[in-house]
This record gives C-alpha cells, structure tokens and sequence, in this order.
C-alpha cells in the first residue's frame, strides 16, 4: 500500500474520533492542552482562560483516537500495552493515552505544539518577567552560560526555553546548534541546528554521546528526566558551554536536588560538584491560577563547603537580591 495514502486514511480516521470541535481547537494557538477523563469528560486549556469544560467524548470514540495514534507509531494499544506515548499524526503534538486495565475507560491528554515563538520582551509586557529578568538572561546567553528552565507540569517551560533559543540564535548566529528531544517541541530558528529525537531503543544518554561526534557549539535537551543528565553536564563542561535544558521541579533550588537525583541515577552519588560547575543559571517559572510568572532567576556560581554558592534575583515585581 502506498504510504502516503495509508498516512492521509489514518489522519482522516484520526479526525473523525476527535471530531470538529477538537480538529479546530488543534489548530487554534491559545490553546495549550486537551484532556479526556475516563468519565468521558473533555477539557481545554486556553492561554489567559485556565481549563474549561467543553463536552464529552464517548469511549469508543476516544478507543479509535488512542488505536490511531498506536499505528502511527507503529504499535499496537491493547490489554498488554495500555500506554501510548509519542507524537499525534496530526500537527505532531505531543500524545499521552490510557487503555483499561490501568484507567476505568479510555483516557488521554494531548499537549500543543506551540504555534508562534513568544519573545522575550513579550514576556515583560505580560508580566511575566520582569525586565530585570530579561536583562539577566539577556546577559547569561550573550556570556555562554549554561541554562535550566525549571517549573511544574504546564508551567511553560518549553515555550520559554523556546524565547531563550531565539535569543542565543540572535546573539550568535553562526554557532552549530544539536536539539535533542523526546517528542518534537523545541522551535529553533538557527540555519546550522541538528534534531535528534529518542527511540524505543536509542535513549537521550546514547544521543548524547553521539552528540559530541557531531561538533556542537551549542547543545539542547527539550527535557532531562533520568541519568542522562550526568551525561549532559559532562558534555556542557567538557568545552560546549551555552546550553539549554527543562527539568520539572516547584523551585530553582529544588532544581538542583532534582539534578543530583538523576545524577545519582548512574553514578551513586549526587554529583554536586559536577552540577555546580556545568549550571549557570536556572529558570524558575509557575502557573497559578493568575497565569505563569517567572518565579525566580537563580545564579550558580559553584559547589563549595557542602552548599551551592548562588546569587538570587526577585520575582515579577522587579526587585532583585543576592541570596
């Protein structure tokens, strides 16, 4: 069968499960995630609105939707493989789906791509930042230092580590850029980037080892989440300074214990030495029931005398402080 063919059948099936109401909020860019409860309930999340109630979606319906996302990646969604994680066929967001045994009745979350790049200075003018802020990790791209961007699930990290690319891009736009990603997020705008994404039997350690044979001036991860975080960090010390990494953590500094459990993932020990060499500065942003902020801006200095050497800068309201 013609694949191209095969592709438009799966897509059109695809569509008809999720139906126009869901087709259409795909294609709108306020919004942010789609969800499905096993009671049947649909959800959205709009940027500036928070999640709304918007319908419901029978379970032989959303059956097809998680069965059709399962073919596209070439598997299968059964009793024995419930979970379905990767990227939907249609605008490649990325695709989260539960079958029975392990949810009452079929389930899923579908997170958007993000549509436009939101610039820095639209992130000022939302309040989201404050210009202190900016003017911080304006300074920390244009010095090559490392970057984390921490927040919880939602939080918006993605679309700010996407902001702080443009940026590096903006600053030097000749270096060589390695992506490297789990499902395909990060917007870069560099004219020499390469992206690599993980596989069923390539893991983000294995990219990264591969990485350092490609000649990064610059190397991201969408997402460090396990022990290839210590391989990261290595990488970011060995003479490729100037990256970009998200972590889920509530805090800047809860960041930092977040690292040396992963680090400590592969190596027995936390690592603190190593972490407090490679990050330079971490991120913190939060979404409340006001919108997302930027909580903090953490400067890491180094590991000394059993504690992280850090310089703090304020919150939204402008004020900045060493800590």
């Amino acid at each position: 069968m013609n694949p191209l063919r095969s592709h438009s059948r799966l897509v059109r099936k695809l569509q008809e499960a999720l139906g126009d109401q869901l087709c259409v909020a795909l294609d709108d860019a306020t919004v942010v995630e789609i969800m499905l409860n096993p009671d049947g309930r649909l959800f959205i999340e709009r940027l500036g609105h928070g999640v709304t109630e918007v319908g419901a979606m029978n379970p032989a319906a959303a059956e097809v939707v998680i069965g059709s996302v399962a073919h596209a990646l070439q598997s299968e969604a059964d009793d024995e493989q419930p979970i379905i994680s990767g990227e939907l066929p249609i605008g490649g967001h990325r695709f989260e789906g539960l079958l029975p045994p392990v949810v009452a009745a079929p389930t899923f979350t579908i997170r958007r791509r993000a549509s436009q790049l939101i610039p820095l200075d639209d992130y000022v003018k939302a309040k989201v930042m404050s210009e202190a802020q900016a003017s911080v990790l304006r300074s920390a791209i244009a010095s090559r230092m490392n970057i984390v961007i921490s927040g919880g699930t939602g939080s918006g990290k993605t679309t700010l580590a996407n902001a702080v690319i443009a940026e590096i891009v903006a600053e030097a736009p000749d270096d060589r850029v390695l992506i490297l990603e789990d499902t395909t997020e990060i917007r870069c705008p560099a004219e020499n980037a390469v992206c690599l994404h993980t596989s069923d039997t390539v893991d983000m350690a294995r990219l990264l080892k591969s990485t350092m044979r490609l000649r990064p001036d610059r190397i991201i991860v969408g997402e460090v989440r396990d022990g290839a975080a210590l391989t990261l960090l290595k990488a970011w010390n060995t003479g490729h300074p100037g990256g970009v990494t998200t972590i889920h953590s509530n805090t800047a500094m809860s960041a930092l214990r977040r690292l040396e459990q992963l680090t400590a993932e592969v190596s027995q020990q936390p690592m603190q030495d190593v972490i407090g060499e490679a990050v330079d500065l971490i991120v913190s942003i939060e979404r409340s029931g006001r919108g997302r902020r930027v909580r903090e801006i953490l400067h890491v200095e180094g590991f000394c005398a059993s504690r992280y050497q850090t310089e703090h800068y304020g919150k939204t309201d402008g004020d900045s402080h060493v800590a």
